[in-house]
């Protein structure tokens, strides 16, 4: 399952570098082009398991297994706190919007099980999610209008 999904992370300094409104949207069309076929393979999952908590439960799993095989250093898998702050806002930003952009019955479960399993396997890692569009809503171009 998500065989090779850690490649979802491999931009991961450059899409959060510098995130404005424009950019963000410009990433997020990039990533989800390059990595439609991750979300696709877990809402299929979904759809062919009868156990939909349990089905949930691998695809947060096998995420967990992707970052840790990706980004853990040692023996132990330990990941630096900065490293794991930056893949957090890019849970946030870019993996639960893709998710939740399926428009998947089961969409909603799969990302709550993810937050669990994330909140239960990284330290300091209590993340939470939420859409695209208001994520995007959210940007500013500037700032007190002097940028």
């Amino acid at each position: 399952m998500l065989e090779n999904a850690e490649t979802m992370f491999d931009n991961l300094d450059l899409m959060l570098k510098k995130l404005k409104k424009k950019s963000y949207e410009e990433n997020m069309r990039q990533f989800l082009w390059k990595n439609q076929h991750y979300f696709q393979e877990m809402t299929d999952h979904m759809d062919a398991a009868q156990e939909k908590d349990k089905a949930a439960g691998e695809i947060a799993a096998a995420l967990g297994d992707c970052v840790e095989n990706q980004f853990g250093k040692g023996e132990k898998k330990k990941i630096s706190s900065r490293m794991q702050a930056d893949i957090n806002f890019f849970m946030i930003y870019y993996i639960f919007p893709s998710i939740l952009k399926t428009e998947h019955e089961d969409c909603r479960l799969i990302a709550d099980t993810i937050c669990a399993e994330w909140n239960r396997r990284f330290k300091d890692s209590a993340i939470g999610y939420t859409d695209y569009d208001s994520l995007y809503e959210s940007f500013r171009e500037k700032i007190f209008g002097i940028f």
